[in-house]
């Protein structure tokens, strides 16, 4: 029966070469691959995907830890990673937290990852000292996407959520807003850990630039999501004067306060103007102005960050756009959508 040895002899290449190239594995060169192909061909010979990597001391599998799949951030991002992880060769094994504490202790505090996955990505999954341990003990290269996810000595990459909050705010103050809500996340939701501290942060900053006193009336928390976002604008209007403007940390709040605001007889952008974060895939149906943020390209380019150790290769300085030095964090940029739902406020 024919064998990788048989392979390797005929295309004068190494049997590792050879498992490599049938992989798909980008490390192969176009004409070693042609080589090696035509070579099985011709031996008839078709390789075990398993027993190769087994051979080679790998699983092909990188894991990748999300809070919850159903978010519209974390779904754009995986897709993204599994694409990349699929054109490397590489399989996904995806967790999905889903705010399940047991969950979280079984694949970050245990052994579960061990000599199951060749590496790890962490997408906004906070992380407490326990899970650092664990994390630092697998001794597995990872990579970490969003502001609050930090492990030494791992590659992060993210926006800048501080700029993109001035940013949003900043649109609204241009057109003249002086009384400008704020709907953020809620910091008993996992999903808010850092994200709507920076957030908070960057809409303050920007009233302040202006000569305006954050109100805290006009701050109202929540969690991250389109009913998350009606609850607290119904909050708002509760509390009295509404708002002309509502800078959402996140565009599922915003269309949750764009449904508020329509239910209370409020009308977009003519008595309420609304900005949200993300880009979402309906923000351009819905005429949503918004801070785009390139979730795909996060996880594009954090797998091709975390792909280049496991082929044995250094990230070099340089080598990625955004990338300064080595250990600080990828910024990628962001982009302000000018759309229908914001506008100058009506005169008095």
């Amino acid at each position: 029966m024919t064998n990788i040895d048989d392979v390797a002899r005929l295309a004068g290449v190494s049997t590792a070469t050879v498992s490599r190239a049938l992989r798909g594995l980008p490390t192969v060169s176009a004409a070693t691959r042609r080589r090696v192909l035509a070579a099985a061909e011709q031996l008839d010979y078709a390789v075990s995907p398993s027993a190769s990597r087994l051979a080679g001391g790998r699983t092909g599998t990188v894991a990748v830890v999300v809070p919850r799949i159903t978010r519209w951030f974390f779904g754009t991002v995986v897709e993204a990673v599994e694409d990349i992880l699929q054109q490397a060769g590489y399989d996904l094994l995806l967790y999905n937290l889903g705010g399940r504490e047991q969950v979280r202790q079984r694949v970050l505090r245990t052994a579960n990852l061990h000599k199951r996955v060749d590496a790890i990505m962490l997408v906004a999954t906070p992380l407490r000292s326990a899970d650092l341990t664990a994390l630092t003990k697998l001794k597995l290269p990872g990579v970490t996407i969003s502001s609050g996810t930090v492990v030494p000595g791992w590659p992060w990459v993210r926006i800048d959520d501080v700029r993109v909050a001035r940013t949003a705010t900043r649109h609204l103050l241009d057109l003249g807003h002086r009384r400008i809500a704020h709907i953020s996340g809620d910091p008993d939701d996992e999903l808010a850990y850092t994200t709507h501290l920076d957030r908070r942060r960057g809409y303050r900053d920007a009233l302040r630039d202006a000569g305006i006193d954050p109100d805290p009336v006009l701050d109202v928390e929540s969690q991250f999501t389109i009913s998350g976002g009606t609850r607290a604008t119904e909050e708002l209007l509760r509390r009295g004067d509404p708002p002309t403007a509502i800078f959402a940390a996140c565009d599922e709040m915003a269309m949750g306060a764009m449904t508020a605001l329509r239910d209370a007889g409020l009308r977009v952008p003519q008595d309420v103007s609304v900005i949200g974060v993300d880009d979402h895939d309906l923000a351009g149906v819905l005429g949503l102005s918004t801070i785009a943020q390139p979730a795909a390209e996060q996880g594009r380019l954090a797998t091709r960050i975390l792909l280049d150790p496991l082929h044995g290769r250094a990230l070099p300085t340089g080598s990625n756009p955004y990338l300064d030095t080595p250990g600080s964090p990828v910024i990628l940029p962001t982009r302000l959508i000018v759309r229908e739902s914001t506008a100058p406020p009506r005169a008095h």
